[in-house]
């Protein structure tokens, strides 16, 4: 792995640990905006509690050594809650200003995912 792409990487996982982790809090404390958007998407309000801890138990296991298939797992939920929040969204005919704290999370997702170092990827034994 270059240099250039080990600093793009850790920007990137440390941005996306510290935009899932402080929405993961708001979300597990109900926080009123969250759960008004919650609510206006149709939602159920405990859902947020659910999604709030998947978010800091995903972070912990982004940001720990080693652990490869729990990284997998957790950069596939940002993926999958983060896409689920764009299309709420979009179905809901929110202003596009609300599509852009997820859409960045997205990102930041992908390009975690695509620039993890080596010791932090899932090796699968090829025949």
């Amino acid at each position: 792995m270059t240099k250039r792409n080990k600093v793009i990487y850790w920007i990137a996982t440390l941005w996306l640990s510290l935009g899932m982790a402080s929405t993961g809090i708001v979300q597990i404390i109900h926080m009123q905006e969250e759960v008004i958007k919650m609510k206006a998407l149709g939602y159920p309000v405990y859902f947020l509690t659910i999604i709030g801890i998947w978010k800091i138990l995903g972070v912990i296991a982004v940001l720990v050594p080693r652990l490869p298939l729990l990284k997998e797992w957790a950069y596939a939920g940002f993926f999958f809650i983060m896409t689920g929040a764009i299309f709420s969204h979009l179905a809901m005919g929110d202003p596009i200003i609300e599509l852009f704290g997820p859409v960045l999370l997205l990102i930041l997702t992908i390009i975690s995912w695509f620039l993890r170092p080596a010791d932090r990827k899932l090796m699968v034994n090829q025949t």
